[in-house]
């Protein structure tokens, strides 16, 4: 049973369910991508997945199920690998969960000019006030997006921060997986 807590809308405890998933992983992971179903949709035309999934249960006929997608490439910018994906009709959003380092906003007047996308990268690991995240974000085909972001040094379900505008930039680039 998740200890996912009941969220108000269905993206927000994918999103979560996510997150808890992830966690179970450990740090240090690699990205990771899922496509988002209709429940109700996949138990009445995939009966055998979903009671492969636990999904027997006909009570619950509302919410997403997240679908894990094939490893995401490492020699592949982020960015780039999210620009080759075309999602099928039945999937009704999608989510991603990655590590990043992270510099507080104070930091932003310490970055060093001139430098390389390699040399911001190997600038922010060595920063003394770097924090290690996992975020998730999740988008639908309407637009609609959520997030959550867990800080390794808090790594606990009650240190989760949720909201549909932590991580703008990544929920456009999902977003733009559903655009033509």
């Amino acid at each position: 049973m998740s200890n996912t807590p009941m969220a108000a809308n269905p993206l927000t405890r994918a999103v979560l369910e996510i997150d808890e998933y992830a966690s179970g992983l450990g740090w240090d992971q690699p990205a990771r991508l899922f496509a988002l179903v209709d429940t109700a949709r996949l138990r009445a035309q995939e009966p055998a997945l979903a009671a492969q999934l636990g999904l027997e249960d006909e009570s619950a006929t509302t919410g997403l199920t997240p679908i894990e997608q094939d490893e995401v490439p490492t020699e592949k910018a982020l960015d780039e690998f999210l620009g080759t994906i075309a999602w099928p009709d039945a999937v009704v959003g999608c989510a991603l969960t990655v590590e990043r380092l992270m510099l507080p906003p104070s930091a932003e007047s310490q970055v060093p000019e001139g430098l390389s996308e390699a040399g911001l990268t190997k600038w922010v690991a060595s920063h003394p006030d770097r924090q290690e995240v996992r975020m998730t974000v999740g988008v639908l085909r309407d637009g609609s997006r959520d997030a959550a972001v867990r800080l390794r040094e808090k790594d606990s379900p009650t240190e989760v921060l949720t909201g549909p505008d932590l991580v703008p930039g990544l929920a456009d680039a999902l977003k733009a997986t559903f655009e033509d």
